[in-house]
This record gives structure tokens, sequence and C-alpha cells, in this order.
């Protein structure tokens, strides 16, 4: 048993009521405050490592390893950031220097929003809800996290340690389930939903995010979102085929392909798709020589519910499953599957398949890749891959598509990338999260002046003449039809005199040297 208790619903306006207070009380405008808070939530893992690591393989049968790499690590990382750089984000600058404004000393200061509301998913119960969590410690901010119901274990664990680390005025968390369960759920989601936040981050699903999004304008509440969507994989067949092989399938089946980066299809030549298989099918001995359902390095989709939906794919597809198709729905089991000769219009390409399937779709060429990428305008996607060693084939896919990341030659990584933010493009999400970049929507730029003096009527001549020149810079030089053509005769008409001045001044050089009798 987990021991996840939800949140009684009568309870969420009462916390919400008492984070504001705790906001409006000052503290967090001490950054030697913020910066114990952010050290906290390191020691918060850190102490109990082994507990965070059980709970994640009672959740979602995920390898430790995993959980180290995806969940242990980013937030290490980015406490052991926002630690050793809040003051310098926080710290008033001053505004670019104006001979204009200079004398009323403006400013801008990063001041905290108020009150924020995280709410995160199952599959990295850890990375996706404290990352932000610390971040937003960073930018000053009161924070209410609402972990997923569906890892109840991690859940319960965080709702245990929290208050025994964090300062449980200014950091609360709210159990329970999101709009598109049950409906005692859907109450729960409402209740929060039906407050004023003053910043709203949400990491998941477009339907979920559409519910939050629909909620937050009604106070005009700005909402960040990260949402996935069908991250595509283009394979130049000049490319290393093994050791794309061994990247694409690892990317697909880390945490039993319940990643938001993770590759979704593969764009590939018709004439290569045998050998791209073919590879893939080499390194998946290699992975689970055992076979998946042994192996301790595979893990399992997080609810019979998830399993079922992607076993329904796999029963949908009109393409050739070539490895792979096991399916057991009451162990949340789904063996890493590829799909060959998988068509546009398969079910397979209706939506992001979110587990260990990848779907092969034979291309005439690159061009007919990119064509098939941007017919998907409703879902531009977390990131776009490119597995090649030509650098014009990268650039042609790169510059002819959107998406949240590009990556050559590997899948995912950018995400634990130091210093890289994370965030999609249009239907794939809003903004970002991880670093400096959050802590600046996290924040308000507040800006001040100290202005001496100012005009004030009867104006006179002589002021509106000083003002105009203050105040009004100097434009420009006006576009015209043959300015570019302007520019290159006046560079060759500069080379000319250049050369006309040296030449003249040679002579007159060898003059004065004839004159010295040299």
């Amino acid at each position: 048993m987990s021991g996840l208790v939800y949140t009684p619903l009568d309870e969420i306006p009462k916390i919400h009521q008492e984070l504001q207070q705790a906001f409006r009380s000052g503290k967090t405008s001490s950054i030697a405050f913020r910066k114990e808070q952010i050290a906290q939530v390191g020691y918060m893992l850190k102490d109990h490592e082994q507990r965070w690591k059980d709970a994640a393989f009672a959740d979602l049968g995920r390898p430790a390893l995993e959980t180290e790499m995806f969940d242990f690590s980013p937030v290490l990382n980015e406490v052991r950031l926002a630690y050793d750089n809040v003051e310098k984000w926080a710290k008033q600058q001053s505004a670019p220097f104006s001979l204009s404004w200079f004398v009323m000393s403006p400013k801008l200061k990063a001041e905290p929003k108020g009150v924020i509301l995280i709410i995160a998913p199952f599959n990295f119960p850890l990375f996706l809800l404290l990352n932000p969590l610390v971040t937003a410690i960073a930018a000053g901010n009161a924070v209410l996290l609402k972990p997923s119901e569906m890892t109840p274990t991690m859940s319960a664990l965080l709702a245990e340690l929290m208050p025994q680390y964090l300062d449980n005025d200014l950091y609360r968390f709210v159990n329970g389930g999101v709009a598109e369960t049950t409906k005692a759920s859907q109450n729960t989601i409402r209740t929060i939903l039906e407050l004023q936040w003053d910043h709203i981050l949400y990491i998941g699903n477009a339907r979920v995010a559409k519910i939050v999004s629909m909620a937050a304008a009604k106070h005009l509440t700005p909402v960040t979102t990260e949402l996935g969507g069908k991250n595509p994989v283009v394979i130049d067949p000049k490319c290393d085929i093994k050791t794309a092989a061994r990247r694409i399938l690892w990317g697909k089946t880390a945490n039993c392909g319940q990643v938001c980066l993770a590759p979704d299809y593969v764009l590939v030549p018709k004439d290569f798709q045998d050998t791209f298989v073919d590879a893939m099918k080499e390194v998946y001995a290699t992975f689970y020589p055992t076979g998946p359902a042994n192996s301790d390095s595979f893990g399992r989709v997080v609810s019979e519910a998830h399993t079922n939906r992607i076993k329904h794919l796999l029963d949908e597809t009109k393409g050739t499953v070539v490895l792979g198709g096991e399916v057991d729905v009451s162990k949340k089991y789904i063996a890493p599957t590829i799909v060959k000769d998988v068509t546009e219009d398969d079910a397979l390409m209706s939506d992001e398949i979110f587990g260990p399937v990848l779907a092969v779709v034979p291309v005439k060429d690159v061009n007919e890749a990119i064509k098939i990428i941007n017919s998907r305008e409703e879902d531009h996607p977390l990131a776009v891959y490119v597995f090649s060693q030509d650098a014009a084939f990268k650039s042609q896919v790169f510059g002819h598509t959107q998406s949240g990341a590009a990556l050559a030659n590997d899948v995912i990584i950018n995400a634990g990338a130091h210093g890289l933010p994370v965030g999609g493009v249009g239907p794939s999400g809003s903004g970002y999260y991880r670093g400096k970049q959050t802590f600046d929507q996290l924040t308000h730029l507040r800006v001040s002046m100290d202005n001496p003096s100012w005009p004030f009527p009867p104006y006179k001549p002589g002021g509106l003449k000083r003002a105009s020149m203050a105040l009004f810079p100097s434009l420009p030089p006006r576009p015209s039809a043959n300015s570019a053509a302007s520019k290159r005769w006046g560079f060759w008409f500069l080379m000319a005199l250049v050369g006309a001045a040296s030449v003249l001044l040679t002579k007159a050089g060898l003059r004065a040297l004839g004159q010295l009798n040299l």
C-alpha cells in the first residue's frame, strides 16, 4: 500500500489562503532564506535516496539507474545551479545607458510573482515536480505542488518528507486526481483551478492543458505548459546505422517509453527500411539477451488503463510488427515493439504513443520526410531528431521544421544538458522549465526610476528644443530600392580612393628619398 491520502476538498482553499498570507509576510525576500530552502530540496532527495528508488520501482517498475539518471541528477543539478546563481539572478540591474535618461537612475529588478501552482505528471515524479519548485523558490515565490495520483508511492513519500525539509508555510502540496479520471478527482482539480494563482506551470498532456488554460484565462493567469508530441527521427542512409539504432532503441525504451522527448516514429528511405530494422533487432538482442520481460533494465507502463490504450494502437495498426508485440495488461507489460511499413493515416500516427512502441514510416527521400513532419500542424513536436554526418542534410531538416529542440545523432539527452531549458512550440507547449529561463518566467521584471526634475507648463521654445534633442534619436538611413547597389558602389569608390591615395603617397615618398640623395 502506498499510504497516499487525498487532500480534503475543503482544505484546498484554506491552503491557498495560507500560502498567500505567507508570501505577503515578506519571508522570501531574503536571498539567504531562498538558498537554504533550495539546498533542503537536494537533501530531501539525498538523505532518502533508496526510499525514492524503491518508490519509483513500486509505481513504475523502473530500474534504479534510470531513477538516478532521469529524476535525481536533473534535480540535484538544478539545486546547484539555482543555489550558485540566485543572488545574481535576483540582483537589481541598471538599465542600458542612455544619455537622455541616466540621470533618472532607471533600474530593473526581478521580483517574485506570488503564489505559484505546479502540476506534474507521473513519468518523472521528482524531476518534473521538483525542478520547477527549485526555480520557483529561487524566484522568491510561495508554491503549491500537485503531484500525480498515478504514482501514489512517490506522492505519499513526498507528502511525508516535504514538511520535514521545507518551510511548511510557503511550500505545500495537494494530493488528488486529474480531470480525466474519477468524479472525485475531477472535483480536486476543479477546486484547485477555481482559485486565482499568480502563475501556473503545467506539465502533462494537451487535454488537461486545455482545462488548465481555460481556468487560468478567467483570472488572466499566465501559464507555462510542456505537453509532449510525436517526436520524429529522420534517418540519413549514410549515417552510422549501428549507433543510430542503439540510441533510438534506448531513447524509446527508457522509462518504458514514457518520456515526453522519446522518439515516436522514424522516417527512413524505403530501400533502407529493412537495413534499419535489422540494426534495431541486433541492438535489441544485446539490450535484452534473456528478453525484456525478464530484464531488470526495462520498466513497466504506469497503469493497466495506459497499457490497454497502447495495446489498442497495436491491435489497430496496419503496419507489420517485426519485433516485440507481447502485451500483458495485468502486469502492465508491453515489450519493446517495432512496427514497420506504417503509413501517415495509421493508428500509431494518430497521437503520441507514450510507450515502448516505435513506428517506422518509409519515405521516398528527405523532402517527403519533412513534408510528413510539417503536415502535422496541430502537433509541432518537442524535438526533431536527425541521424546524419552530412551538415547539409541536418540543416535541411532542421531549417524546414519547427520543434522545441533539434538534436543530431542522439535523442532525449537535451533534457539533462546543463544550462539548456526544456520547452515546446505551439501544441507541444509554451514557455520553459529548468534554469534561468524558468526564473525569468516566475518573476516580474519591475522597473524603477528616480527623477530629479521634469518640464512642466508653460512650455518654452528653448526647453522644447532641448527636450527634442534628448528624447528623439536620429533615425537610421532611409531604406531605398537601390540601397544594396549603392552600398556596393560606395565600397568600390572607397577602394578607388584608397588606391589613388596610395599611389600619390608612394610617389611623394620616392621624391623625398631622391632629395635626400640616398
